[in-house]
């Protein structure tokens, strides 16, 4: 991040399926973010992570940097979120990591990678936000 680029505050998440999955931003820049997100409680009925709570992290990860890119007084709207899931996780916790791949003034597109503790992708998502004055 510049060293004009205004701080990022993360906006409250109680009662947000951010609170509800268990994801946990460690940290928020315009050209990327880190979160974590617990398997435990994000499974699908098979004992598997769900391919919804990844992309959850996904978009979320990639939405807050988005936000953070954009700047004071604007949002991030997503408009287009895919996911190709590669493997499956059991337990344990993922870590997100989303990576800017485009950062214009109207659009920012980030890649956002899902591993488990073991360092193997899990899945592999692209987001591409929209960027807006805030609401009012």
């Amino acid at each position: 991040m510049s060293d004009t680029a205004a701080p990022f505050a993360m906006p409250p998440t109680d009662g947000t399926l951010i609170a509800r999955l268990g994801i946990d931003v460690l940290e928020v820049r315009p050209d990327g973010a880190v979160g974590t997100m617990p398997v435990d409680g994000n499974t699908q009925p098979y004992g598997l992570l769900h391919g919804g709570a990844s992309a959850a992290l996904a978009e979320t990860l990639g939405s807050l940097a988005a936000v953070a890119h954009a700047g004071p007084g604007r949002a991030a709207v997503g408009v287009e979120l895919n996911a190709t899931h590669h493997r499956a996780a059991r337990g344990g916790t993922v870590t997100g990591t989303a990576r800017a791949l485009h950062l214009g003034r109207s659009v920012a597109t980030y890649e956002v990678e899902v591993a488990d503790e073991d360092g193997r992708r899990l899945c592999t998502a692209r987001l591409t936000c929209m960027l807006i004055d805030a609401p009012a």
